[in-house]
């Protein structure tokens, strides 16, 4: 008979980075430079993927699962490197070189319905997003009732674990703005409204 040897090609790892909804240079005109998402993205949002793949390859259960399921199964480290990788993952998505301006169509509605106007929205997300101590993440969220609401999650914890469905997230935590604002969290809120994607947000609903 003839034996076949089978090259072993590299492992494939489980988990990996979604691409960048856009150039790493795309947002510096609105405020974010491309040195701030660079290494938001390459070292801390990577990171959180290096460092799961590494716990999956001791742990096959992990590698079988998605990052929604580990968020919903699993406590502790490595529940927060998953939860880390989806709110990075959204949180790119919630921003835009063509973001800012305001909602339209039905996300308005349900905003001007559930705040009174986007101006009073857009006030108490802000509080929220600049009012939380340490590390964290402001989200615009619909509950089961269909009703939005603002929620602080602190460190890596996510709208998921509540049954509560994310629309829209700020990254609050220091990592996110210290390349291009140091510690001035609110001068880094003013930036994110230039850049927040509303056809995504609205597509959440």
């Amino acid at each position: 008979g003839v034996s076949v040897l089978y090259c072993q090609s590299p492992a494939k790892m489980p988990f990996s980075i979604p691409a960048l909804p856009f150039a790493y240079d795309a947002l510096a005109p609105k405020g974010l430079s491309k040195e701030q998402i660079t290494y938001h993205y390459d070292k801390h949002h990577q990171g959180y993927v290096t460092k799961l793949n590494a716990a999956a390859s001791t742990n096959e259960s992990l590698a079988s699962k998605s990052i929604e399921e580990i968020i919903k199964t699993e406590k502790g480290p490595v529940f927060n490197l998953a939860a880390q990788i989806f709110n990075h993952t959204f949180y790119w998505n919630c921003l835009s070189p063509e973001g800012g301006s305001e909602p339209t169509g039905k996300l308005k509605e349900a905003i001007d319905k559930d705040f009174g106007s986007f101006g009073k929205f857009k006030e108490e997300f802000s509080a929220a997003a600049n009012g939380h101590f340490g590390s964290g993440w402001a989200w615009l969220v619909q509950d089961a009732g269909q009703k939005l609401k603002i929620v602080q999650t602190h460190d890596a914890a996510t709208p998921l674990t509540e049954n509560l469905k994310p629309l829209l997230t700020a990254d609050v935590w220091e990592h996110a703005y210290y390349v291009d604002y140091r510690n001035d969290r609110a001068a880094y809120i003013n930036t994110f409204w230039n850049l927040v994607n509303w056809k995504f947000v609205e597509s959440q609903l």
